[in-house]
Parts: C-alpha cells; structure tokens; sequence
C-alpha cells in the first residue's frame, strides 16, 4: 500500500502500522534533534535518543500532552491504546507500553495526514517534556 492509498483514509489504518510508522517518525525527529543540539559522539548520541524514546518517557510525554489533544487525536490515541499487538514489552511495564504504542499510533497518523507542523509543534512539546524532567 502506497502512502497516497493510506493518506485516503488512515482512520481505517491498523493502529499497530500506524504505531510502526509513528515510531521510525518519532525516532528520526528525535535523533535529528539531539544532533541539532550538537552531539555528535555515537556512543552518547545512542544513550540520550533512549532517555526520549523509551516506552516510560513516551507514556509520560503522552500522558502530559493529552488535555491538548483534539477529539480526533484523542480517538487515535484510544485506538492505539487498545491494540493487541501480540508482543511483550520489554524493559516497560505494560501500561506504560500501550501508552507509548498509543502516542506512536498518533506520530504515524499525523504523518500519514501530512500534518508536519502539528508533528512539530507536538516534537517541541515531548522534547521539552523529557528535558524538562532531566533539568527539574
């Protein structure tokens, strides 16, 4: 299936594609950040990229920016929340794992919708969140 053939409707997408593809897009802006903000060294680059995309600080940044959410992002985020993915988590409880599936469904489905600056303006707002927990 093309992106064009899922942008028709991805309310209809399988909310685990959606999580699959809101994780690559999560993972990439948050590499690209740390970069930005000069680190360069792999070995610390990897290790900070986790604090931001661990199951816990994805449910924590999900959990935070909820009340801001519009209904038709809450109703992903419902979706995402209720998959049955089949697989364990591991290194999270499973609470904090169906709530990172659930903020990953909703980066897969604003991208899929094409809607960069609500992905931005949401990026800007996780990646305060998970900072602003390290700092406060």
């Amino acid at each position: 299936m093309q992106r064009e053939e899922l942008t028709r409707d991805p309310k209809l997408a399988n909310p685990l594609v959606l999580a699959f593809l809101g994780d690559a897009t999560y993972s990439h802006c948050v590499r690209y950040h740390l970069i930005a903000r000069g680190l360069v060294k792999p070995n610390l680059l990897h290790r900070e990229a986790n604090r931001y995309v661990s199951a816990k600080a994805q449910a924590r940044i999900l959990l935070t920016l909820l009340p801001t959410l519009t209904e038709e992002e809450q109703s992903v985020v419902k979706r995402g929340r209720n998959a049955k993915s089949g697989s364990v988590a591991k290194n999270a409880d499973i609470i904090d794992y169906r709530h990172a599936t659930a903020f990953e469904a909703l980066i897969g489905y604003l991208y899929l919708h094409e809607r960069e600056d609500r992905i931005a303006q949401i990026m800007q707002q996780a990646f305060a969140i998970v900072e602003g927990e390290q700092n406060g």
